[in-house]
């Protein structure tokens, strides 16, 4: 049988997942200055503008999951790990009827738990850390939800995004929970870049004024899911756009009455 063959200088058309990889659009320049940190920085005056328009309009940011308490709360983050708020949501009402306490958690079984919770992403993998999680949470803390990052982070399947959440929204603590929407807006706006979560979450806790920073990654998760979103954002309804310095706005932005007054004090 006679050999396929292509043009010299030609590659052959990828197929199947390579033909998705290499099909997929490209970052654009902006987007990899964005990354790399090399739009201008905001001001501090431009920051606090920015933060003063986000509580003008939501004074009471609250995140979309919902809980009973601090063990559920606990329970809804991990959940939401790769799913929507609105998935986990559905899913919740009847898990947490059920099992509201560490202790009621771990009887349930993990078996039982994967049957409650199957309509959510990675459920299998969330179902077993769960039912480890309560038990450690019975054994080594009372049953209760420790107010303590590195007690957090020790149980299974928390890390650092999550015990931000529930160090933010249980006990009140000015965390910064640096999610994907989160990740999106610090960068392409230029507020806060950074190439890994952490780095952004460093960096906003340094530059967002302390009196804002308890609703900080509320607003920007909202911000992020709503406006600012990943393919288009809706730069013609943003708070920010005329602060924002990302050059691919996808409408007109004028020169407001506050940015004037910013750029000359």
């Amino acid at each position: 049988m006679a050999r396929k063959t292509t043009r010299p200088g030609r590659r052959a058309a990828p197929k199947g997942k390579a033909a998705q990889r290499t099909s997929r659009k490209p970052p654009s320049k902006a987007d990899a200055k964005a990354g790399s940190g090399e739009l201008p920085l905001w001001t501090n005056a431009e920051i606090e503008e920015a933060f003063r328009r986000f509580a003008a309009a939501n004074p009471t940011p609250r995140g979309e999951l919902q809980y009973i308490n601090p063990f559920t709360l606990l329970v809804a983050v991990v959940l939401s790990a790769q799913a929507t708020d609105a998935g986990v949501n559905k899913a919740t009402p009847a898990l947490f009827k059920l099992a509201d306490t560490p202790e009621k958690m771990a009887s349930l079984g993990e078996a039982r738990l994967r049957g409650l919770i199957k309509t959510i992403g990675l459920y299998r993998t969330k179902a077993k850390n769960l039912i480890a999680l309560s038990k450690k949470l019975v054994a080594e803390h009372g049953g209760r939800v420790p107010h303590d990052r590195a007690a957090l982070e020790a149980l299974p399947g928390v890390g650092r995004k999550t015990a931000n959440v529930v160090l933010n929204v249980a006990f009140g603590e000015p965390t910064i929970a640096v999610d994907t929407h989160v990740f999106r807006v610090a960068n392409r706006t230029g507020l806060a870049p950074g190439k890994t979560p952490l780095d952004v979450e460093m960096r906003l806790t340094q530059v967002v004024p302390e009196r804002y920073r308890l609703h900080a990654h509320h607003w920007l998760i909202l911000h992020g899911r709503y406006v600012c979103l990943a393919r288009r954002p809706l730069c013609e309804k943003c708070l920010i756009a005329d602060l924002c310095k990302w050059p691919e706005k996808t409408t007109a932005v004028p020169a407001t009455i506050a940015q004037a007054r910013l750029q000359s004090s």
